[in-house]
C-alpha cells in the first residue's frame, strides 16, 4: 500500500519540479522577461507618429512613389548630437512608412540635418536638398527630440524638398523609464 501511495506521488513530485523550472529565471531576479517586451509601449507608440504623419502628408500631396529619405532624431539642444533613441525612433518611423507602402533611402548622416535660421527656424541643409534630389526623393521625414526629468518630447515631420513645405506634423512624449533614459545615455 505504501509503495502504491508513494508510486502515485512521484509524478506530482516531479510535476511540481518542473513547474518551478518553466518559470523564466528573470522574472524572479527582477530582470525584463520576454513577456514585459511584448509588451512594452515604445515600439507601437512610434508606430502610431508614423501614422499620424502618413494621412496628412497624402492629403497635401505626399505619394507612395517617389522615395522618402529618413534622417536619424537629433536632440534639439544640439543639433549635431543624436543617440540610441533618436536612431530607434527613426528606425521605426520608416518602418512604418515602408509597410504603408512608402519607399525610404536610408541616411545616416554625419552632420546637422538642419540649418538654424536667425529666427529659431529649422530648414533643410543644402546637403540634404542635394541628396533628396540625387536620389528622386520627394520629401525627408525629420525628427528632434527634448529630455525632461518625466519624458522626452518628440517632434517628426515629413517636409518636401523641393521648397522645405511641412507636409505633416506630429508630437507626442515618451515616458523617461529605465530603458528611455539607457537609450538617451549612450551617445
Amino acid at each position: 500500500m505504501k509503495k502504491s501511495l508513494l508510486l502515485a506521488c512521484v509524478p506530482a513530485l516531479l510535476l511540481a519540479g518542473c513547474a518551478e523550472w518553466s518559470t523564466p529565471r528573470t522574472a524572479v531576479s527582477g530582470q525584463p522577461t520576454w513577456e514585459d517586451a511584448a509588451s512594452n509601449r515604445f515600439i507601437p507608440t512610434n508606430q502610431a507618429a508614423a501614422n499620424a504623419l502618413i494621412d496628412p502628408a497624402r492629403a497635401r500631396g505626399l505619394e507612395i512613389d517617389p522615395a522618402l529619405i529618413m534622417a536619424t532624431l537629433v536632440n534639439i539642444n544640439a543639433l549635431e548630437e543624436s543617440s540610441p533613441f533618436g536612431r530607434m525612433v527613426a528606425e521605426q518611423i520608416s518602418g512604418q512608412f515602408s509597410r504603408r507602402g512608402h519607399q525610404i533611402v536610408e541616411m545616416k548622416f554625419r552632420d546637422n540635418v538642419y540649418v538654424k535660421q536667425n529666427v529659431g527656424e529649422l530648414v533643410l541643409t543644402r546637403e540634404i536638398q542635394q541628396l533628396a534630389k540625387t536620389h528622386r526623393a520627394q520629401a525627408v521625414i525629420v525628427g528632434t527630440y527634448a529630455e525632461s526629468d518625466q519624458v522626452v518630447l518628440v517632434n517628426l515631420k515629413v517636409i518636401r524638398a523641393a521648397d522645405n513645405i511641412v507636409l505633416a506634423s506630429q508630437d507626442y512624449a515618451v515616458p523617461m523609464d529605465k530603458m528611455v533614459r539607457s537609450l538617451l545615455s549612450r551617445r
